[in-house]
């Protein structure tokens, strides 16, 4: 399994994604870049950031009727990320409609995740809130086991989850969990969290991490003690 730590490039502007990314000097590491950041500063920042020599995790989650995913999935394939998202609420047909607008003339893609439940959503929250009366896990595996039905490469699940997915879907199904904290790190607004230690134990293949990261005060030290923690 080749574990990673891809780190949530949450800012509002290029300028501090750059002067971020400009203090690491001895590593590439993988990056996600989300809505925020996208929508302040359109594709061009994927470009750049690709330039750059990052791999990057565009993480969009699309949700929409089977033919809009599919058209909005043949644009972002043009910008050659290497990850990118859906929501698998979304159902198996705009799943796999998803797939086939991402795959380019050449057969190539990115990989294509889908997102379970989000590491904000607790169970009380999904029964009262989204009315889905049915307990978490059961929920995370039934719409990871749809994104394998449609052909998808894995699901964004809680590392709590990630365990359960697996043995489900496959070894070779991927899980990227975000809701990383350090053991002796604040929780933030996370629900279902654990640490980089736990989330290598349980056999995750990714994991994103944020304000762990990016708000630290040494944000290289930070970055390379997560990749002790989980990569190696």
């Amino acid at each position: 399994m080749n574990r990673d730590v891809i780190i949530a490039c949450d800012f509002s502007s290029a300028a501090e994604t750059y002067a971020f990314l400009d203090k690491f000097q001895d590593e590439k590491p993988f990056v996600k870049i989300g809505m925020e950041l996208f929508y302040a500063e359109g594709p061009a920042i994927v470009r750049e950031i690709k330039r750059r020599g990052h791999r990057i995790f565009l993480d969009l989650k699309l949700h929409d009727i089977p033919n809009t995913v599919k058209k909005s999935m043949s644009v972002l394939s043009r910008l050659d990320v290497d990850m990118c998202n859906l929501h698998a609420a979304g159902t198996i047909e705009m799943m796999k409609a998803a797939l086939e607008g991402l795959t380019r003339p050449d057969g190539t893609r990115p990989l294509l995740i889908a997102v379970t439940q989000l590491t904000s959503t607790s169970e009380e929250r999904m029964r009262n809130d989204l009315l889905i009366d049915h307990n978490i896990n059961d929920v995370v595996v039934h719409y990871a086991k749809n994104a394998k039905v449609a052909g998808l490469d894995g699901v964004v699940c809680s590392p709590l989850e990630a365990g359960i997915v697996k043995e489900a879907c496959g070894a070779e199904f991927m899980t990227v969990t975000p809701g990383i904290r350090f053991a002796d790190g604040e929780v933030g607004d996370q629900v279902r969290i654990t640490t980089p230690e736990k989330a290598r134990e349980i056999g995750t293949d990714y994991i994103v991490v944020g304000r762990p990261i990016t708000a630290a005060a040494d944000p290289v030290a930070a970055y390379r003690r997560c990749m002790q923690e989980f990569a190696y």
